[in-house]
């Protein structure tokens, strides 16, 4: 059972690199520009300074995953050595896709913590220290992977308490967040999912809500959403997305995103339109 592949060809992520080196001073990051951040210190120490968090001094090789856009910066004076490779990401889908949505506001782990990533690691070390043509493409690449098996880890070691990947994590209720995942289009109910965990609807219902955070009914309805607005994104019609996502009609889709999101798909393309102008402008 695949728990992640569905998840990542619907939302995948892009990473850009924009810092390999040694940092001296103060860099902010405002997250401005919609992207989250992954921070690797491969050695020295560095300090985390954000406004809602304590300063968090690292003084072991760590990486920094904020999923989301977060105000936050970094500080290390000279003597400290802190070499860093930085990359900003964007999962497709926008701020709101479920991977992002699933994780905490930002994740600190020191590397030797993470083995399934040393091999990744050792290599984009070694792209970063290089010369080598396409250097650069190579980094934002590994960055990538290196997302991919972060969320591996979690899901093997279940380091999330509550949300999507704390019940993919879950052996009573991972087969059947994939059964939705897959076939979003099927007419899910609790029975058919209770079956797929081999637990009673009750159980399944309440040990459900328990981990997840949201009923499964009300689970189906935000992922559906959330494939319906991706599909938006990419400029498909809505008659055609109502069918791929479980719904037997455009004002039956229409009327669940309203629903969900407290506006019809039509002012909500609107409205993402107009974020782009702006921030274009």
């Amino acid at each position: 059972m695949d728990r992640l592949s569905t998840l990542f060809s619907q939302f995948g992520v892009r990473a850009n690199l924009f810092y390999n080196g040694r940092l001296c001073g103060l860099a902010s990051y405002d997250g401005a520009q919609g992207r989250g951040y992954v921070h690797l210190l491969q050695a020295g120490s560095v300090t985390l300074l954000g406004a809602d968090r304590k300063d968090l001094l690292l003084t072991r090789p760590s990486l920094i995953f904020m999923p989301r856009p977060s105000r936050h910066q970094l500080f290390a004076n000279e003597s400290e050595g802190a070499q860093l490779l930085c990359a900003s990401m964007e999962f497709e889908g926008g701020i709101d896709n479920p991977l992002a949505a699933s994780l905490p506001d930002y994740l600190v782990l020191s590397l030797d913590e993470l083995p399934m990533l040393a091999d990744t690691l050792k290599w984009m070390f070694g792209e970063a220290a290089s010369a080598h043509c396409g250097r650069e493409a190579a980094l934002e690449r590994l960055f990538e992977l290196l997302i991919i098996l972060l969320f591996r880890h979690l899901l093997d070691h279940q380091q999330l308490r509550t949300g999507m990947m704390a019940g993919l994590a879950d052996p009573r209720l991972a087969r059947s967040l994939v059964q939705i995942h897959n076939a979003p289009e099927r007419a899910w109910s609790i029975a058919q999912l209770a079956s797929e965990s081999n637990m009673s609807r009750a159980a399944y219902a309440v040990h459900f809500r328990d981990v997840i955070g949201q009923t499964p009914a009300e689970y189906l309805l935000s992922w559906r959403i959330s494939l319906a607005q991706k599909r938006l994104r990419e400029g498909r019609s809505i008659t055609l997305i109502a069918a791929e996502v479980g719904y037997e009609s455009p004002s039956a889709l229409a009327r669940a995103f309203r629903r969900k999101t407290g506006c019809s798909p039509r002012d909500w393309v609107k409205d993402l339109a107009g974020d782009d102008d702006g921030a274009m402008a």
